[in-house]
């Protein structure tokens, strides 16, 4: 056997043992446990399917952040809304973090991580327009809200002059050509669509009422524990900030 034959074999034994070494090493991607997490990938820009029909969104992101910190893999799922909560029962994933509302009839079924993100209805109006807040709202100033909602039942508790839509979005539109003078929505809603539009619109005032998002869990589960933990760790070091300011230019925790 020549020389360099001999020499092709070492490298190539050599070689195979470094292969070996790193495939048993505990250090690597594959050994880390995953956490799955789920939404119903219809919520833009909380969750939704991208031009390469690619989950992503705030809630994706804010997993992902809490997985590193657990040193766990993120896995986001998509499923129908509806199925969230049987699903989380049923341990088709480790928790369902899609913008889900804590409300007492959830926490029957399921144990809520600390909100995540707070959201709520806002009152929007013109740029150009003189109202600051719900107080200014008159008995005869109209007000678009969705028809059948309960932002439809909190206007009327300020006008009489109240204008339905089928859609938050035709409201606003319609708030910035003048057809009302005010629209009550969710704030994210508002914000989102008046960027995105370009809609001659502004958020004033606080918000009506103040609704709790959390990451649901099945009850009694340690996870919920180190997600809280998780939760704090990625507020404090900045993470949060920057993934909330990516899709709202805010920090929407507050």
């Amino acid at each position: 056997m020549g020389k360099n034959k001999w020499l092709s074999l070492l490298l190539g034994f050599v070689f195979a043992l470094v292969i070996l070494a790193g495939c048993n090493s505990g250090g690597g991607t594959e050994q880390e446990p995953a956490f799955t997490y789920a939404m119903s990938g219809q919520y833009r820009p909380f969750n939704y399917f991208d031009e390469n029909n690619q989950l992503t969104g705030f809630d994706v992101e804010i997993g992902r952040a809490l997985a590193e910190k657990m040193g766990m893999k993120p896995v986001p799922i998509a499923t129908p809304w509806e199925g969230l909560i049987s699903g989380l029962k049923a341990k088709k994933y480790d928790a369902i973090l899609g913008s889900m509302t804590i409300t007492p009839e959830r926490q029957k079924q399921v144990d809520f991580s600390d909100p995540y993100y707070v959201s709520g209805p806002q009152l929007f109006v013109r740029n150009d327009s003189n109202i600051k807040d719900i107080q200014d709202i008159k008995d005869n100033t109209p007000v678009g809200v969705l028809i059948s909602s309960v932002y439809d039942q909190e206007a009327r508790k300020y006008t009489k002059n109240i204008k339905n839509y089928t859609s938050d979005v035709t409201a606003l539109q319609d708030l910035a050509r003048g057809r009302v003078e005010a629209v009550i929505t969710d704030r994210f809603v508002g914000t989102i669509a008046a960027r995105e539009q370009k809609l001659d619109i502004r958020p004033v005032g606080d918000l009506l009422f103040v609704e709790n998002v959390g990451i649901a869990f099945r009850k009694g589960d340690p996870l919920r524990e180190k997600v809280n933990q998780a939760l704090e760790e990625i507020k404090a070091d900045g993470t949060y900030l920057a993934i909330s300011k990516k899709y709202f230019g805010t920090d929407i925790s507050k």
